[in-house]
């Protein structure tokens, strides 16, 4: 029920009766008064949150100077701070407030806001601006108790206190670096972050950094880049020996790339825009996510993926579209064309063990002649004696049911995000940490129907087609074979925007020497294993 003059005597007389000073009633008053206005002007948004705020408990509520300006103030045990200036303003510290200043008589909060913030404690979504409140205490013992309440709320959320940032200034339009300067940094400093900086200067520089990094001196580790610095992180904490402690450390993005496919997932997520400033704001907030990693197996060579692998047309496209790279973002769209309209297959054999709820797709198969073989005890001595770091999920593959989708194939995509890069939702139903990759097979389609559900990439309904097979999988075997009618030539495979192999015939590959080779590999999925900075 909305406060009405007789519930306001009421309450007066019950103030009274507990002997509240004229000055403390006046405050109570105008508090009182400040929610009848909020109540006459904003009276429907009010009910949808009445829930909400009839249960606060405020911890501080008096008069104060906001930005010059005289106003009652409260601030909730739950991190809510209520006033009014021309409009009713709430900032929340866990999801608003990056810090505070205190300077003399005064304060400054430091927040981040959406636009168009008035009562509610939810704006309409959408990128944030940098706002400053200078709040005014009536007293130093008032000054101190806020300053006080502030620290100790924002002390409970477990915000990262200590940051390594790893900036690749080559990746995507090359703007990182001036992306971190400018964007970055301004927003870590209000925050009250330390942080220390480093540019890669080579490929695999970020894994080089991350396998020698003093994990103790940090609270995460920031990626200002695509995903590629991600991935090359993931890699360099797996293999080092105290792997286990480092996977635990939680990694941030910032998009700063070509494709920036997992914190476009991160936020989408949570409906927020991809943008620096969204992005940063999740590394601040603290709120941590767990993320599936596939190890990708061939005899004893190993590559930890985190987003995807392609095999057929999507690897296609991506890696010799590169010979177009003058064309700036449009070589894709363009090569894309000129490999529907010269559309390839290849044959091969894919076997995969399905999540629940897909045992019907393909064939049943004998896995022991899919699965890597077993060594004997001495050959796992000689390995492990060899090895370091993670050597992938303990898992029986033996005693798994194993099933088989035969070629020839169009695309063979498997997805561990929903979104592959800022405009491609290639598995809308894929999660961070189920431990299931989403296979998307493409058999054979028109290619008018191709160049169709192409286009559809977007908003991923391009699953919807009937030439498209969608399916989640517990691990996955890829035996990659030629290109149909084309027994001279192989095909590529591409994990996370890398080449992992090429086939004879291929787009340069008598120049690459690639991490494997074009043949049988294994996958498998370790739950939860790494971890990230998420908006929620």
């Amino acid at each position: 029920m909305l406060p009405n003059n007789e519930h306001m005597a009421s309450s007066k007389q019950k103030l009274l009766s507990h002997s509240f000073s004229p000055s403390r009633f006046q405050l109570l008053t105008e508090t009182c008064s400040v929610v009848i206005t909020i109540c006459t002007v904003c009276k429907t948004s009010l009910r949808q949150r009445m829930d909400e705020h009839e249960g606060e408990t405020l911890t501080i509520f008096e008069r104060v100077k906001v930005n010059g300006t005289l106003t009652p103030i409260t601030f909730s045990v739950h991190g809510r701070i209520r006033w009014a200036d021309k409009r009713q303003r709430c900032l929340t510290v866990e999801k608003d407030v990056l810090g505070f200043v205190a300077d003399g008589s005064t304060f400054t909060i430091k927040a981040m806001v959406e636009k168009d913030n008035g009562i509610s404690c939810v704006g309409n979504r959408g990128n944030r601006v940098r706002k400053d409140f200078v709040i005014e205490p009536l007293s130093q013992e008032s000054h101190q108790l806020w300053c006080r309440k502030l620290q100790e709320c924002i002390d409970s959320l477990d915000r990262p206190k200590r940051l390594f940032i790893i900036v690749n200034p080559f990746g995507g339009k090359k703007f990182a670096s001036w992306i971190f300067q400018y964007e970055v940094k301004p927003l870590l400093e209000a925050a009250n972050v330390q942080y220390t900086v480093q540019e890669t200067k080579y490929q695999l520089h970020a894994k080089e950094i991350a396998q020698t990094l003093d994990i103790s001196k940090y609270d995460g580790i920031v990626c200002i880049s695509g995903d590629g610095v991600l991935v090359e992180v993931v890699n360099g904490l797996l293999q080092r020996d105290d792997w286990d402690a480092a996977i635990k450390m939680p990694i941030g993005i910032i998009p700063a790339g070509t494709g920036n496919g997992m914190i476009k997932s991160l936020l989408d997520f949570v409906d927020d825009p991809c943008s620096v400033s969204n992005a940063t704001l999740s590394v601040i907030r603290g709120h941590k996510c767990s993320l599936d990693v596939i190890t990708i197996l061939q005899g004893e060579t190993k590559f930890f993926s985190v987003l995807m692998l392609a095999w057929g047309l999507i690897a296609d496209i991506d890696i010799e579209s590169e010979k177009y790279r003058w064309m700036g973002s449009a070589r894709l769209d363009f090569y894309a064309l000129v490999r529907i309209i010269h559309k390839r297959r290849y044959n091969g054999r894919l076997s995969f063990v399905p999540a629940p709820g897909y045992e019907t797709y393909g064939e049943p198969s004998n896995q022991n002649d899919r699965c890597t073989k077993k060594m004997s005890k001495s050959q796992e001595d000689s390995v492990k004696s060899r090895q370091h770091g993670y050597q992938g999920p303990e898992i029986s593959l033996d005693s798994l049911e194993w099933r088989t989708i035969d070629g020839p194939f169009v695309s063979v995509w498997l997805h561990n995000v929903p979104w592959g890069s800022e405009d491609t939702m290639a598995a809308p139903d894929a999660k961070f940490s189920d431990g299931y990759l989403d296979l998307i097979i493409i058999k054979n389609c028109p290619r008018a129907s191709l160049l169709a559900l192409m286009s559809k990439l977007s908003d991923g309904s391009y699953v919807k087609s009937p030439y498209v097979l969608y399916l989640k999988v517990k691990a996955f075997i890829l035996e990659p074979g030629q290109r149909f009618k084309c027994p001279t030539k192989g095909g590529i495979i591409d994990s996370d925007g890398e080449v992992l192999a090429r086939g004879e015939g291929t787009y340069n590959c008598e120049q690459k020497k690639d991490l494997m080779a074009y043949d049988r590999i294994q996958m498998t999925v370790d739950q939860g294993l790494a971890t990230l900075f998420s908006p929620r």
